[in-house]
């Protein structure tokens, strides 16, 4: 690994990812430039190359990784409901740290197009603790995320609670008390 004669410490996966994502958060997908990220990084632009074919693998690099940052709730010997309503804690509270990639990654679906790890590999054993057959759980699976995804972003719009935090926590907690009930009838 190169040593970048400005920064005088090598530069890691790790650092260019981390650093990219922050500047989505700050300007939005459009706004990352390789140029922009050499800079906060304190390195030459090419040397972004050893390390990411182009801006586009950076960006289905990020939105893969950010999976890994969601605060999964182990099996502690809760119950299937509470492990569904952490989870569903879990990623409001990603979705509220990182919203410019969550939308980006909504609005281009083929980043992120399989039901692997983070959240799939949570969410699966809920479904199947909950009586889901395994037949069902990809279909189901879809439709939860659709409908916390739908909740959280008409909640970013402001047509739930207007200026009320509390309607909105209380919207939530209704939608999962929903999830919560028809989930074993499926």
């Amino acid at each position: 690994m190169a040593v970048s004669a400005r920064r005088g410490a090598p530069l890691s996966p790790e650092e260019i990812y981390s650093t990219a994502l922050r500047l989505v958060e700050e300007g939005g997908v459009d706004a990352l430039s390789m140029r922009k990220l050499a800079a906060a990084l304190d390195v030459n632009p090419m040397s972004l190359y050893h390390h990411v074919e182009n801006k586009t693998a950076l960006i289905a690099q990020i939105c893969r990784t950010m999976a890994g940052r969601l605060e999964l709730p182990v099996q502690t010997g809760e119950s299937w409901q509470e492990r569904l309503r952490r989870l569903a804690h879990a990623y409001r509270r990603l979705v509220s740290t990182y919203p410019s990639l969550w939308t980006y990654i909504h609005t281009h679906p083929e980043v992120v197009a399989t039901h692997e790890g983070g959240l799939w590999d949570v969410l699966f054993p809920i479904m199947a603790e909950a009586g889901v057959p395994e037949e069902e759980r990809t279909r189901t699976a879809d439709v939860l995320h659709g409908f916390v995804t739908g909740l959280i972003l008409t909640e970013q719009q402001g047509h739930i609670g207007r200026d009320d935090p509390e309607e909105v926590a209380r919207t939530f907690e209704t939608a999962i008390d929903m999830i919560i009930r028809g989930l074993p009838h499926r």
